[in-house]
């Protein structure tokens, strides 16, 4: 079996859900761990057992040479060390989002293709186990031949107070683009996933925590090039019923002309063809990790590609069709109308 050797910069908070999963995986070794706080990194190595630690990444790449480098560290961080890496032939999976900035997401993605190195996005909702197995229930017909709509609605209820995202990621509260910027584009990319390219959005954007600077909720209306449409109904602020708000990050509802299948926000699949009572589809879902071990899953699908050489699913270039329909849902909060013709810009 081949083994890749890894290395990681960033030892923040998500960083533990990378480095689990890579100490699982029987195909990566990861072998150091960079950050500029030398003591994460030496926290993080030890329950890791993890042997190497730097505070340079210029450094570690230099002495470890690994196959491939994780970068898990702020937006504005990664355009240059995605440079850094690629100056070096050496292939990146790179968390979201991407940059700051459209015009920095393309800038890097350009870097990376230009030099022929391999670049994939740590997009990990599409690899949700319930996602993975509404797309084999759409895929096998299983409600018909023609999609009508998907709709999904997210409450996580971690940003409501004077101290909202304080605890875990205190940066939200400054961040001038927040709900789409940082949790919408995973939702864009999953409504990309499961109902194919999107040609158009309209959108109505709000803040509704005062304390912070980004908006916190929003409506989103998706159109598929094929007629379906998507909504995506989110807030921050106010909670949900589920006993995990981060478990499937809400309630998914996917109609076809031949039935419905219902997600529950404790990973249950339903489905209710036309004119029968909904039942219950049975699959693996585990909490485990982030969001039943889609940072595994994701992680295990890079290995694999990058062991065989093939295209990854969320290859820089796939990216940027997400963070187009991002740019564009961002547009119209902005004009308060639709923007559309998104499918042929970004062809």
């Amino acid at each position: 079996m081949t083994k890749l050797r890894a290395a990681a910069i960033g030892a923040g908070y998500f960083s533990q859900f990378h480095f689990d999963a890579w100490s699982r995986m029987e195909n990566v070794e990861l072998c150091a761990i960079c950050d500029a706080d030398e003591e994460k990194a030496k926290q993080a190595a030890g329950k890791y057992c993890v042997s190497n630690t730097y505070v340079d990444f210029r450094d570690m790449l230099a002495k470890e040479k690994p196959d491939f480098v994780d970068i898990i560290t702020r937006p504005d961080s990664h355009l240059q060390l995605t440079t850094q890496a690629v100056e070096a032939g050496i292939p990146v999976i790179c968390q979201k989002p991407l940059a700051p900035t459209f015009e920095e997401a393309k800038q890097l993605v350009a870097v990376a293709e230009q030099a022929g190195v391999p670049l994939m996005v740590h997009e990990n909702f599409r690899f949700q186990p319930w996602y993975r197995e509404i797309r084999k229930l759409l895929d096998s017909q299983q409600i018909g031949d023609r999609l009508h709509s998907i709709s999904i609605r997210t409450r996580t209820g971690d940003g409501w107070g004077p101290d909202a995202y304080v605890a875990r990621q205190p940066y939200f509260r400054d961040m001038e683009r927040l709900l789409i910027f940082e949790t919408g584009v995973h939702f864009i990319d999953t409504m990309r996933y499961l109902g194919g390219d999107i040609d158009g959005v309209y959108a109505r954007l709000r803040r509704l925590n005062s304390e912070i600077k980004g908006e916190d909720a929003g409506t989103v209306l998706f159109e598929f090039v094929d007629g379906a449409e998507g909504i995506w109904d989110a807030n921050r602020y106010n909670e949900p019923n589920a006993e995990d708000a981060r478990y499937t990050f809400g309630d998914v509802l996917v109609e076809g002309n031949g039935g419905s299948i219902r997600l529950y926000p404790d990973g249950r699949l339903t489905i209710q063809r036309l004119g029968e009572p909904e039942q219950t589809h049975a699959y693996k879902h585990e909490k485990r990790n982030f969001a039943s071990d889609c940072v595994l899953a994701t992680q295990s699908h890079f290995a694999e590609q990058l062991i065989d050489s093939q295209p990854f699913e969320t290859s820089g270039s796939n990216y940027l069709k997400t963070l187009a329909v991002q740019e564009a849902v961002y547009e119209s909060a902005k004009i308060k109308q639709p923007v559309r013709g998104l499918a042929t810009t970004t062809s």
